[in-house]
This record gives C-alpha cells, sequence and structure tokens, in this order.
C-alpha cells in the first residue's frame, strides 16, 4: 500500500491487515531509526500494539540502510511471516524501497566510506548549489532523470559515479525480478487541498510535540545521511540564530508538500497501482480487488 504522506496510510494499513489476521512491514526510508520519531511520523504506541508492525525503530541512523539493504531485510522477514500468514500488509511512501521490493535492483558495488564521508563535509560546506553542480557535470545521464532537490539522490548519485566511475542509471535493473507471490497494489490519496491540508496541520502538531527538542537532542548525529531530511535540516540555521521558528516551520510544511508532490509523480507512473480516495476507502474494497 503506497500513498504521499499523511494521506493516512498507518491507519488504514492497521485495519487491512486486522481484516487479513496479518502483520505490516513497513516501507518508510526513515520510520525504520530508533532514534527519530516526531520527525517522522513513526506510529504510535497504540498504533503498533493494534498490529504486529516490522522495519519501524528497528535500525540505528549510524547503520547504512539503503535500498539494496532493504529489498534484502524485507524478503527474509517476509518468508518469516509467510511460514504462519497467508498474507501480509507492506505499507509506505518510499517508491524506491516499493521498487525494490517489488521488482529487486541490481547490485551496485560497495563504495568507499571516505567518499561519501567527503561528499557529505562538502554539502555541508558549499550547500545545495555545489552538489547539483557536481551532479550535473559529473554525471549528466542521472541530472536528466533523476531528483535534482533531493540532497540524499544527490549525494547518492555522486557516490556512486566517483566510486565505479558508472552512473547509478547503469546499475537499474531492467528487468523485474519474479517474485514467488502474488503482489497486489493499492494506493491513497486525497484531493491536493486537503491533503497540504494534513500535511501543514500535521507539522504544527510535530511542533507541539516536541519536535524542536527531538532534532536538539540529534545535534550530533546531523551530519548523518539519516537526519538529511524535511522535518530535521530545516531547524540548523534557527538553532545557529538565523532564522525564527515560524520560519522554520513554514519550510518543513513548504518541503513536505513538494515531497509529498514527488511521492505522487513516483507512484502514478505505476500502472499496476489501483487508487482509493482516502476518505472513503474500506478495508472490504480493496480486499475485493
Amino acid at each position: 500500500m503506497v500513498g504521499p504522506t499523511a494521506v493516512g496510510k498507518t491507519s488504514f494499513a492497521i485495519a487491512l491487515a486486522k481484516a487479513l489476521k496479518t502483520e505490516i512491514i513497513s516501507a518508510d526510508a526513515r520510520q525504520c531509526y530508533k532514534e527519530m520519531n516526531i520527525g517522522v511520523a513513526r506510529p504510535s504506541s497504540q498504533e503498533l500494539k493494534a498490529v504486529p508492525h516490522h522495519f519501524i525503530a528497528s535500525h540505528s541512523v549510524n547503520e547504512n540502510i539503503n535500498a539494496s539493504f532493504y529489498e534484502n531485510w524485507a524478503m527474509e522477514k517476509l518468508e518469516s511471516l509467510f511460514s504462519t500468514k497467508d498474507a501480509v500488509v507492506l505499507v509506505g511512501g518510499t517508491g524506491l524501497y516499493i521498487k525494490a521490493f517489488c521488482e529487486g535492483l541490481d547490485l551496485i558495488p560497495a563504495i568507499d566510506a571516505e567518499i561519501r564521508e567527503n561528499i557529505i563535509a562538502q554539502y555541508e560546506k558549499l550547500g545545495m548549489r555545489w552538489l547539483q553542480k557536481e551532479v550535473s557535470v559529473k554525471d549528466p545521464q542521472y541530472w536528466e532523470k533523476g531528483e535534482q532537490k533531493n540532497p540524499q539522490r544527490l549525494m547518492r548519485a555522486l557516490e556512486v559515479m566517483l566510486g565505479t566511475g558508472s552512473s547509478i542509471i547503469s546499475f537499474q535493473n531492467k528487468k523485474a525480478v519474479e517474485r514467488p507471490f502474488k503482489i497486489v497494489k493499492i494506493g491513497l490519496e486525497l484531493p491536493r487541498e486537503e491533503l497540504y491540508e494534513r500535511i501543514n496541520t500535521r507539522v504544527l502538531n510535530m511542533v507541539e510535540e516536541g519536535l524542536e527538542k527531538e532534532v536538539k537532542g540529534l545535534e550530533a548525529y546531523a551530519h548523518l545521511n539519516a537526519l538529511q531530511t524535511v522535518g530535521y535540516s530545516e531547524w540548523k540555521d534557527y538553532f545557529e540564530g538565523k532564522i525564527s521558528k515560524e520560519k522554520v516551520i513554514e519550510n518543513i510544511q513548504q518541503n513536505t508538500r513538494h515531497y509529498a508532490k514527488r511521492q505522487m509523480t513516483w507512484f502514478k507512473r505505476d500502472p499496476a497501482i489501483t487508487w482509493f480516495n482516502a476518505s472513503t476507502a474500506e478495508p472490504n474494497q480493496v480486499l475485493l480487488k
């Protein structure tokens, strides 16, 4: 089950898992980090108790978690769950993780950690424009087709090019892997205005719940890839006294809306996804599909 952030995937996935008498595997690239909670909209303790969840607060921000890692991890977990379950609900908004699970990914050779550390250091010193220029010059193939405003994706593309001499595009799987189980893809969506209102309200709720304190407590990890993400990276200028808290909130809301738009662009390219309105969808509707 896929969809943009704040659309209501968690509550619907729980209802669906209950109807199927099964468990949930998360496909969220940020909720897997145990150090991050409020800013990643991790399911509440009540929600986690309602149905067993996997890949939630299961790893540390110090670990190198990527789509290839997720594919292997999720397939092992799925095999274990299938020993007692007839179906499993996989839910999330990280398109590359969904793709890795459903279709597989070609393996990218291991990249020297020093290369990535140097890229991160340069990015922190010189900023987004430097990173975009580096990628556009060194990997024009990715620059033409990839995400140009996502620092994590750009840094990954750059490290693969520097580490292998080949574009990350060249490692993309040309033929989907045949999985030994049936995959049913469903998506939740909402009218843009309604979704954006939910996003804006969720950000305000996060701040009330203590997002600033959470991010402050993670300053020692700010250089890690896991923290280069919406909801966390926006606080740096505020802590340095450069912008107001109101501006931080505004930036998080705006960046989250942009992220939701990119998610929908990614998922809408997949014709196998059956879409439902998040406000009216019921588990029984999905099961009939």
